[in-house]
């Protein structure tokens, strides 16, 4: 399935995305937010996990690709964390963009494709997003999404080390009918 905006499309995953993912992947900027930049076999895992969800669950990451600018440019997409925290079973959206492409819309543009077909087709009634504290950057991105935040859903992520920097977390969400009270609400 591919996903359009009038930027970015989101597409299945070819064999020669694998090379750009890795070094992704492996960019400490990128990464800073994560416990650590990822090795060429945690990427190939991660990515062959994610392919695995989409082909039994509609649910997995989509490549992005800027058409006539870059044929590989990060990834979007959901999944369903594997821990338990107090708001799981849940589907989390997730991005990651190569730094090149920070600072102008795309993960917001691409992560509203993703909105659009979770409520739409996938019929589902929330998603989630979370990031470590620090992460201001990703943090903005669910604010223009129109996610929200209550402090009170904040959590240590599990697979932290105890007092690592990027345990604490803080928990977004946003439900089906965003939709509807954005158009009822345009100055929202």
């Amino acid at each position: 399935m591919i996903l359009a905006t009038p930027r970015l499309t989101l597409r299945p995953w070819r064999e020669e995305d694998l090379e750009p993912l890795t070094r992704l992947m492996a960019d400490p900027d990128v990464m800073r937010h994560f416990p650590a930049p990822l090795t060429p076999a945690e990427t190939r895992e991660r990515l062959q996990r994610a392919q695995r969800s989409m082909r039994e669950r509609g649910l997995g990451w989509w490549a992005v690709e800027r058409p006539g600018f870059a044929p590989f440019i990060g990834y979007v997409g959901l999944g369903v964390p594997d821990f338990e925290a107090p708001f799981t079973p849940c589907v989390e959206i997730v991005w990651q963009l190569a730094k090149d492409q920070w600072g102008r819309g795309l993960a917001p543009e691409g992560a509203r494709a993703v909105l659009d077909h979770a409520f739409g087709p996938l019929g589902l009634q929330e998603v989630v997003a979370y990031t470590a504290r620090p992460n201001h950057a990703s943090r903005r991105v669910m604010e223009k999404l129109g996610m929200t935040h209550d402090p009170a859903d904040d959590f240590c992520h599990p697979k932290a080390p105890p007092d690592h920097p990027l345990g604490p977390c803080v928990l977004y969400r946003i439900r089906a009918d965003y939709r509807t009270s954005r158009i009822a609400s345009p100055g929202k």
